[in-house]
């Protein structure tokens, strides 16, 4: 995500270095070019024009701060705007004592709604010890309750079905009052979606938020529609009073207008993306986080977090002991490799990590793709191998080699090649 306008950021102000002081025409140069680069992100115009001129105003009147070269001032200030820009601090769901707390999902049809109903509740099961129960009063659309009972099944969360009516209103006071009986204190709406916005959808969606009185009114919207999502979001804020946003597919969104224009657009922030079609795909939003990506400052934050949710600690202390200690087997590789994989694409590990630790370097999606397959060969060699043979590299002799090109569906030049990575590695 944002990778069009981090690169494009990046180099004016990369401009900017080796200027002794900055004078109007040196900020003015690099806030043409950020200028340029927000409105090709599908930024807002008038966010964009605000944004420049706020940094214009900063880096002009602040004196260059001890320590700090007047490339890193800048630096400094379009990383606090940009974060200022998205919401300052991340803003997760506040819930309240009483039973069950209401969170309605909202949104176009085709935005993702029913996906993010599960994937969020997923993840405030995971991550805030929550109990939510799914409900879905899309009566409109064919299969759509079922497509939500196929969700909750795939994320291991409940769903209220109440197969007897297709009244919306009959719905959800059955499912608050299921949920109030039964012990669960999360109860997410899914509702219905149009192709466009309408009268009738906005009136259902008025009476629902009266009824069941929501701590959370949650607007879904396709990330990849950029300031067409923005418009959206604004009429539902007006209509309804939404209190945050969540984008899908920003996984695939290289621009990312929509994620830096809807809080100064309509006041409500960002409070979870998508990113990507697993059910654990999603992240709480975080505007500082996200500001120093784009920057190529790193997000070693979310890295740390992605690693102690997916990899099991035990596991890696004794992993760790064994290279200490020279007992790292090939088997102890293959689930290194198994752990790694968790963790997502080698060019999704690479962009969380700053700049200075990578040289700069990055690599694309479809070098990304070349390792993740090597890896992939490489699990398929170990695994075609004996637990003997894993344990002790020693005994692969050449008959042995033959046997686990032949089971792996690789040559046995890849045999040899992988048992001398190992080697190296070891070592």
């Amino acid at each position: 995500m944002f990778e069009s306008l981090s690169d494009k950021l990046k180099n004016s102000l990369r401009n900017l270095r080796g200027v002794g002081k900055l004078t109007p025409e040196h900020v003015d140069a690099a806030l043409r070019e950020i200028r340029m680069a927000l409105l090709e992100a599908d930024v807002n115009y008038k966010v964009a024009k605000d944004f420049v001129e706020t940094v214009r105003a900063k880096a002009e009147g602040e004196e260059v701060w001890n320590g700090l070269k007047p490339h890193e001032q800048v630096v400094k200030i379009v990383y606090d705007e940009l974060s200022e820009l998205m919401g300052g601090t991340s803003s997760r769901l506040v819930f309240t004592k009483q039973t069950p707390n209401v969170v309605m999902i909202v949104g176009l049809q085709g935005s993702g709604k029913t996906t993010s109903t599960g994937k969020i509740s997923r993840w405030l099961a995971d991550n805030q010890e929550r109990k939510p129960l799914l409900v879905s009063v899309d009566v409109y659309r064919p299969a759509a309750r079922e497509q939500l009972k196929v969700v909750a099944n795939a994320v291991n969360v409940a769903v209220y079905e109440a197969k007897e009516t297709n009244d919306p209103m009959t719905i959800v006071r059955g499912a608050v009052k299921y949920a109030n009986e039964t012990g669960y204190d999360t109860l997410m709406i899914d509702t219905a979606g149009r192709l466009h916005i309408d009268d009738e959808l906005m009136v259902e969606l008025e009476q629902i938020k009266a009824e069941t009185k929501p701590i959370e009114v949650l607007f879904v919207a396709d990330a990849m529609t950029g300031q067409d999502a923005v418009r959206s979001a604004e009429v539902f804020h007006e209509r309804i009073g939404i209190t945050g946003v969540v984008l899908t597919k920003m996984d695939g969104d290289a621009r990312g207008g929509a994620a830096l224009s809807i809080k100064q657009v309509i006041g409500q922030p960002v409070k979870f993306v998508g990113v990507g079609e697993k059910y654990d795909a999603i992240e709480p939003f975080y505007p500082d986080r996200i500001a120093q990506r784009i920057l190529g400052m790193g997000d070693v934050l979310t890295l740390i977090e992605e690693v102690q949710g997916k990899i099991d600690e035990k596991d890696a202390q004794e992993q760790l002991r064994k290279m200490t200690t020279n007992q790292f087997s090939l088997e102890d590789f293959r689930n290194q490799l198994g752990q790694f994989k968790k963790l997502g694409s080698m060019s999704k590990l690479m962009k969380m990590l700053p700049e200075q630790m990578t040289g700069g370097m990055q690599i694309t999606d479809e070098q990304s793709a070349v390792v993740d397959h090597q890896m992939q060969r490489t699990e398929a060699i170990i695994g075609s191998m004996t637990r003997q043979e894993r344990n002790n590299h020693k005994v692969i002799d050449a008959s042995r080699k033959t046997r686990i090109a032949g089971g792996s569906g690789s040559t046995i030049a890849e045999v040899n090649q992988l048992l001398r990575q190992y080697e190296q590695m070891k070592r």
